[in-house]
């Protein structure tokens, strides 16, 4: 079975999910038959949830729809995508500033396996000031993310930083 360039994975560590991210991947379906929300064990940054709290939020906020499923994942992304059998990495930018580290891994990934394509989707503009960071620094001053993030990553958020 070959890959299929209908499929596409989409990884990030979703500590937590935003509502820019949704969006990227609802959009990504105009273009893919299934998103693969990988949701990755490692990452440099100090996840505020574990990873199995990470892949059930991200599960709530696709609440089953079709063509998006949600998976843990560890090690390199350019494997995991061949075992998927998908044909591209999905990736959105908000600004400017993602632009050379999305480069740098595009061409990296590239070098790994020549075969999978990167596929870059600007962020919908009502998104573009949003970050996971920017979105966990308000929630645990008690900040208003109504909105922000999917229900579901609100009423976690609250409860993690002792606010509900």
């Amino acid at each position: 079975m070959g890959k299929n360039i209908k499929s596409a994975v989409y990884p990030g560590t979703f500590d937590p999910l935003t509502n820019g991210h949704v969006s990227l991947v609802l959009r990504g379906l105009d273009i893919f038959d299934e998103i693969i929300v990988a949701v990755a064990l490692h990452s440099p940054k100090n996840p505020l949830f574990s990873l199995e709290e990470r892949v059930e939020m991200a599960s709530s906020a696709f609440n089953g729809r079709p063509g998006v499923k949600v998976e843990p994942f560890e090690g390199l992304l350019v494997d995991y995508v061949r075992t998927q059998r998908a044909g591209a990495i999905l990736r959105g930018m908000r600004a400017v500033a993602d632009f050379e580290y999305e480069f740098q891994m595009a061409l990296m990934n590239r070098r790994l396996d020549r075969n999978i394509q990167t596929v870059f989707l600007m962020t919908d503009y009502k998104w573009l000031y949003i970050s996971s960071t920017i979105i966990k620094d308000v929630a645990k001053l008690g900040g208003d993310i109504k909105g922000l993030v999917p229900p579901e990553v609100e009423k976690k958020l609250y409860q993690k930083y002792g606010h509900l």
